[in-house]
């Protein structure tokens, strides 16, 4: 049963001129009107409950005041403003973890008897929740190839509800035109959620471009650091309202790990600026090397890709994949050469990290299933940090040379 209409919230914010640009949001996009006692610095509010208020009655809606944590929180409100406010929509909710933001969403917005379109070709949890959970509840689920996904206008029927899009896609970097998407959706009144995590909101703006929520896996680009896991959504009010992470479902963030959050955004812009360089030299350097049978980055599938990446992307991000000509034999020892990218899993921070997805996130698929998705058994995933770009060419390309 969806909430009940309420009256609206008191603002919390300060609001900024509409003429500030990204960076100086994330930096002052969150100044509460009351001003925080004059903390310059985002307090941590490392409470479980609140004073009740005296009156009682008057209590309509737990936006108004702050009886308990897991329904809101003041450090918890700070990152959620930047992110609405970064992203252009109404209301961000953010959560534990990404998978808990894609499962609280999934959760809330189909019931039995509906249906989902996604790509096939999504992160290896989203499938998961797709393919084990979601039909268990009588839900139907739709996976669209990547040439079945060029064409959306053919994937959605009567029954469709929810469409669920990653763009760039993980781990292929593969991008799907959101807007053709989005009127596909609307023309049979279904919502489109869109996973801007490889992305993020500085590089596109999927509800600009006619998605209903754009969802991220905050653990990535967002907190930066590999220091903290959380997830959000952010979209329109009225289907914000029907994502239910604090009451029913419980998976609201901890207060410590949204302060971290907070900190984070302030360089995101800073950040995803370095990543995008250095993802754009690394790729155009290792696309040349004798033992890289392939570079996927964003635009560089084909012509179609680059004209869609063209159009809504501002940059391409730090994330690439590389697949060895020698396949499966080459990874672990180009991975053990390695000196500043770590191995390790993850991505979108200011380290650099290198991960197999055949062995990682995408470990569940069959080689069959990991053929159709374009994950060879020479592909490595890797996540380009802030490092300078010379020195992760000379690293990648030193570690690349003993097989070519």
């Amino acid at each position: 049963m969806s909430p009940p209409e309420a009256r609206p919230a008191r603002p919390r914010f300060a609001p900024l001129p509409e003429w500030v640009g990204p960076t100086t949001r994330l930096v002052h996009g969150a100044r509460r009107v009351d001003r925080n006692a004059g903390s310059v610095v985002f307090p941590i509010y490392q409470t479980s409950t609140y004073h009740y208020p005296a009156e009682h009655s008057e209590v309509a809606d737990p936006r108004d005041v702050y009886l308990y944590s897991r329904m809101a929180n003041p450090t918890v409100e700070g990152p959620e403003e930047l992110l609405r406010s970064l992203e252009g929509g109404e209301t961000a909710r953010l959560f534990a973890t990404g998978m808990g933001a894609i499962s609280a969403t999934l959760l809330s917005l189909v019931r039995p008897g509906d249906e989902v379109v996604a790509l096939a070709s999504l992160y290896g949890g989203t499938l998961d929740l797709l393919t084990e959970t979601l039909p268990r509840f009588g839900v139907v689920v739709r996976l669209a190839s990547d040439a079945e996904a060029r064409a959306p206008e053919r994937l959605f029927t009567e029954r469709t509800r929810l469409a669920l899009l990653e763009s760039p896609t993980n781990p292929t970097l593969r991008v799907y035109d959101i807007a053709r998407w989005a009127r596909a959706a609307d023309s049979v009144g279904a919502l489109l959620a869109v996973d801007n995590t490889f992305a993020t909101p500085i590089n596109q703006s999927p509800l600009a471009l006619g998605a209903d929520l754009a969802l991220h896996s905050a653990t990535k680009y967002l907190g930066g650091h590999a220091d903290l896991l959380a997830g959000a959504v952010v979209g329109a009010d009225r289907v914000l309202r029907r994502v239910d992470p604090r009451f029913s479902l419980g998976a609201p963030l901890d207060p410590f790990a949204a302060f971290l959050l907070h900190r984070s955004l302030k360089t995101l812009a800073l950040r995803v600026a370095r990543h995008n360089e250095n993802g754009r030299r690394v790729a155009a350097a290792l696309a040349r090397h004798p033992a890289v049978a392939r570079v996927d980055y964003p635009g560089s599938a084909s012509a179609d890709d680059e004209a869609v990446a063209a159009r809504q992307m501002r940059g391409r991000g730090g994330v690439l994949a590389l697949t060895l000509r020698g396949g499966e034999a080459a990874v672990d020892p180009f991975l053990h050469r390695l000196r500043l990218v770590h191995v390790a899993s993850s991505l979108g921070g200011v380290e650099s990290l290198a991960s197999v997805p055949s062995l990682t996130s995408h470990r569940h698929l069959t080689p069959a299933e990991l053929a159709e998705r374009g994950i060879a058994p020479g592909l490595v995933r890797i996540s380009l940090g802030i490092e300078e770009p010379d020195d992760l060419i000379r690293d990648l390309t030193e570690a690349l040379d003993a097989h070519s």
